[in-house]
């Protein structure tokens, strides 16, 4: 059963992505929250711990990133809408409480608002989370990924992001990175924004002392084959949301592109603006939003039409692993990455788009 679908007004502001996050999770029905600091995020619980108290909601800063998810863990269970943000190395510390909470099927959003690594590594935007992110913690689970590329989407996709993890009652995902988190654009709040799930009845959440006849969230399931069952019906939900959660963007792909850019997060607005200057050759720009589940078929679809893909990441090759996937002629394949907090510049994209189709019609 869904819960009423709640029509949200407008309002357009001009907004850092960091707090644009928590302007979203306040409108999604987000009250509350457990964060540790660390940059690139840190104006993320800064504002959230201004902004919570006033919509009613508990601020917690924790001792750390392994307290903040437990609270998210224990705040979920008992049905709130619950999140956490940090940044790369903090994300890494989280990985066992977001399995917990898979195995348990207790929702939460976690934000990874990503730095350079390995290691403490810097303060620099990367995206070389991409691994952590769609193959998390320990286990046979999933979390649903979402990667925007804008200050809109780092609103929109927060908020959806709390509509998929009460529907399917999984951890989700919002991977963004440094520079979407100090960047500032104009951007309308609420903007279509319709929360189906807010008042959904969680029939399965503790209530604590009133308790519920029998009623227990666990992970730890001993009885011979019980843990195989409850696996079996973990991968029959994941199955549910690949076959209905998949989300992309087609950018500049008609009939006649030669060669296809495939991008997420920041790399792929870069990779937009390759296009616009690239007037001498037919490019197309395939974005993946939701990482997990990944767009696999979409992909290989448009791999048939083109002579060569490019791959383009903020590290030195992690969704090429699945772009290889998609794929099936692997030789068509290209790719170039910066690491370290390296951001690739259009013009140096564009050139070696011109460097490996140089000669070649195309």
């Amino acid at each position: 059963m869904l819960g009423k679908t709640i029509k949200m007004p407008q309002e357009t502001v001009f907004i850092k992505g960091n707090h644009a996050i928590v302007e979203a999770a306040i409108d999604a029905g987000c009250r509350f929250y457990a964060g540790y600091p660390i940059t690139p995020q840190n104006e993320i619980p800064e504002y959230m711990s201004k902004r919570m108290p006033e919509a009613g909601g508990t601020f917690i800063q924790a001792e750390s990133e392994l307290i903040s998810i437990n609270l998210v863990f224990g705040a979920g269970a008992a049905g709130a809408r619950a999140m956490t943000t940090s940044s790369s190395p903090g994300i890494s510390l989280m990985q066992e409480g977001i399995s917990y909470m898979a195995g348990c099927e207790v929702p939460g959003v976690i934000v990874n608002i990503q730095r350079g690594g390995p290691g403490l590594g810097n303060i620099a935007p990367s995206q070389s989370d991409y691994y952590q992110a769609v193959k998390p913690g320990h286990g046979d689970f999933h979390s649903i990924v979402l990667a925007p590329h804008n200050i809109q989407e780092m609103y929109d996709y927060t908020v959806k992001a709390f509509d998929l993890a009460d529907k399917y009652r999984i951890p989700v995902i919002v991977l963004s990175d440094g520079l979407l988190g100090q960047l500032m654009e104009n951007i309308t709040l609420k903007k279509d924004q319709e929360t189906e799930y807010l008042d959904m009845p969680k029939d399965w959440a503790l209530t604590g002392a009133k308790g519920r006849d029998g009623q227990r969230i666990l992970s730890l399931l001993m009885r011979p084959g019980a843990l195989e069952k409850h696996n079996e019906h973990l991968r029959e939900k994941h199955r549910t949301i690949c076959d209905n959660e998949i989300q992309y963007e087609c950018f500049s792909i008609d009939d006649d592109i030669d060669c296809l850019i495939v991008a997420f997060g920041t790399v792929a607005r870069i990779s937009k603006g390759v296009i616009n200057i690239a007037k001498d050759m037919r490019i197309g720009l395939f974005r993946p939003i939701t990482l997990w589940p990944f767009p696999y078929m979409k992909i290989n679809e448009l791999s048939k039409r083109v002579k060569k893909v490019f791959v383009f990441e903020m590290n030195y090759g992690q969704m090429l692993d699945d772009v290889k996937i998609a794929v099936e002629n692997s030789d068509k394949i290209e790719f170039y990455g910066r690491t370290g907090g390296g951001i690739p510049t259009q013009e140096e994209l564009y050139q070696f788009i011109k460097a490996r189709t140089k000669g070649r019609g195309y």
